[in-house]
């Protein structure tokens, strides 16, 4: 496979890989798109979408993901397993390595690996993980209706979507380990100031009680050490997000959280050729629709760079 030149590599196959794929791949460009450990990203770990439009009455995460890849596949993008270990973005054409040890080469790639919710690391996270327990409050508050649900956080995103689950919740329990917030202040008071939210300081979640869905939390406080369980139905971790960029360290520019920097209004990242899509580059809005339009924004950008240098 060495010896083959790709016109377009996407590396990750959630909202914004697979419509960069569908429309490299109606422009006849013939998309390779590589998929990792987690084909179809964060959405596979999504039970119901109901913000997605085009469906009026929802859809399972999983399979709203294998629809974008038939899509995809319909149009000729073809599809290779594996893990990317290293990248060469420092010569034309770009090189990537995969676990296998062969060798990818292209004249263009589109990075669309995403971000991944950080989690506390407890097993009952996974097990409950869109049974009431969820990583995104726009995604998710919504099933919470009139329900006494709980936050983990510290930092801007806890505020946000403690703050934004009051639409919804009877009431909302925000849990941080510190007795003061890394939020910024017009956030914190916003959530002080919300007579549906009450903070709990000094403590940690140990554990998530329930087997098949949420019926409460084991709380530790960390200054007396005293366990006690809080009743909830809903569970949202708000610790921050973590982009998958590792890879490119050194070769991309990023921010100082790891989003990789691109330029204002398209999808071009400092290197000629090379483009970023979807919660890679955007950690504000972080929802399929827009992935999904930043993964059509990178292949119009990659088409016309393939067309500038001569085509393809």
């Amino acid at each position: 496979m060495s010896d083959t030149i790709e016109n377009v590599v996407i590396l990750g196959t959630g909202p914004a890989g697979l419509t960069a794929a569908i429309y490299a791949a109606r422009a006849n460009l013939k998309p390779l798109c590589v998929e990792g450990t987690q084909p179809g990203g964060q959405l596979t770990i999504t039970s119901e979408v109901e913000n997605f439009p085009g469906f009026p009455h929802g859809i399972q995460g999983p399979e709203l993901m294998d629809s974008f890849r038939k899509q995809a596949e319909r149009f000729g993008t073809r599809f290779k397993q594996g893990d990317v270990q290293k990248v060469d973005l420092t010569k034309k054409p770009l090189t990537l390595t995969l676990a296998d040890g062969s060798e990818v080469k292209t004249k263009t790639l589109i990075i669309s690996t995403g971000a991944s919710a950080k989690l506390l690391g407890l097993p009952a996270e996974r097990k409950l993980m869109g049974k009431g327990v969820s990583a995104c409050a726009t995604c998710d508050g919504f099933f919470f209706r009139n329900q006494d649900i709980a936050v983990v956080g510290g930092g801007d995103t806890a505020m946000e979507e403690a703050n934004f689950l009051t639409r919804f919740a009877k009431s909302v329990t925000l849990i941080h380990r510190r007795d003061t917030f890394r939020a910024s202040k017009v956030m914190v008071d916003r959530v002080l100031a919300n007579p549906k939210v009450k903070v709990i300081y000094d403590t940690a979640v140990e554990d998530i009680l329930g087997e098949n869905e949420v019926l409460g939390l084991k709380l530790k406080n960390l200054k007396t050490g005293a366990t006690s369980e809080l009743p909830v139905t809903g569970f949202f971790v708000a610790i921050g997000h973590q982009p998958n960029t590792g890879l490119f360290a050194g070769q991309l520019d990023m921010n100082e959280t790891g989003y990789l920097n691109i330029q204002l209004g398209s999808t071009k990242t400092k290197i000629p050729g090379v483009f970023a899509a979807g919660d890679v580059a955007d950690h504000y809005y972080r929802q399929a629709i827009t992935a999904a339009g930043t993964g059509c924004m990178a292949a119009l950008d990659a088409e016309r760079y393939l067309d500038s240098e001569g085509g393809h």
